[in-house]
């Protein structure tokens, strides 16, 4: 009798598997740094904007995170992961009126569940712009690759846009000395960070970086659309340089109170290499 009280006494104790569980990542880590970055990524969801009186629906890749202290060990993950999926799942009900607004959403309903001083939402997607060929005026989807992250940092609310855009260059120098210019794809990127609030346009980004281009390039061509567009190129002949200066300044003109960065790559066709170009300026 003895022994089995004993023995219950000291199972009394003993905590219970599930709270060693719970408690373990609020214990103190044996290196006390924080980390400005815990949470997930690479999740699928659904989300719905509205445009102009068109709704949109987009497949995006998110990534949610917020900062870690270094008190604690770490976050209940399978707890995080829970808030956000549901988060994002009821968002994805709602229509917003852009991809900033359901992060925004997203990072005020997360804090009602998890304290954290900065957390960031990132979803990266493929946005279609309709457009039409410039000679027949046939109409054509074009897709763009965008990035959009909303950050909270105690109050305040920022955000960073950025959008991939495909076109071509010609090479002046070889225009010039060869008198039978090479031709290669050209990548563009533009970056704009800026507060939450100010009024920024992916399809205004976009342009942005399709006018300097030697010429913009399309999914659907007709013939007479075709010589227009090669027309253009060799009147345009272009440096990766030049168009990152083009973007900059477009941006400069139509993105006002954002600090920008213009990226650009050319995928070389007569080199093994690529060449790329890169600027910031602050509007």
């Amino acid at each position: 009798m003895k022994t089995r009280n004993r023995r219950q006494k000291t199972e009394d104790r003993r905590p219970r598997t599930e709270d060693r569980k719970a408690d373990t990542q609020d214990t103190k880590p044996r290196v006390r740094l924080g980390l400005s970055r815990v949470g997930i990524t690479n999740l699928r969801t659904l989300i719905q904007t509205t445009w102009r009186g068109h709704t949109f629906r987009f497949t995006p890749e998110v990534e949610v995170t917020i900062d870690l202290t270094s008190e604690r060990k770490g976050v209940h993950m399978s707890r995080l992961i829970e808030a956000i999926t549901q988060t994002l799942e009821d968002e994805a009900q709602k229509p917003g009126r852009s991809i900033e607004e359901i992060e925004r959403r997203i990072l005020e309903r997360l804090l009602e569940r998890h304290q954290y001083r900065r957390g960031d939402v990132r979803m990266t997607t493929d946005l279609i712009v309709f457009k039409r060929t410039p000679v027949s005026l046939k109409k054509t989807m074009e897709s763009h690759r965008v990035v959009v992250t909303v950050t909270k940092e105690g109050a305040r609310f920022t955000k960073r846009l950025k959008v991939t855009v495909l076109g071509n260059t010609v090479c002046p120098h070889s225009m010039l000395t060869a008198k039978k210019p090479h031709i290669q794809r050209a990548i563009g990127e533009l970056e704009v960070e800026t507060a939450y609030d100010t009024y920024v346009s992916l399809e205004d980004m976009i342009k942005c970086v399709e006018k300097s281009f030697s010429a913009e390039v399309y999914t659907l061509l007709k013939t007479e659309d075709e010589k227009q567009v090669v027309k253009n190129m060799f009147e345009n002949p272009k440096f990766v340089e030049d168009v990152v200066r083009d973007m900059l300044r477009n941006a400069k003109r139509t993105l006002p109170k954002c600090r920008i960065r213009a990226k650009a790559i050319s995928q070389e066709s007569i080199h093994r290499h690529d060449v790329i170009a890169e600027g910031t300026i602050t509007t």
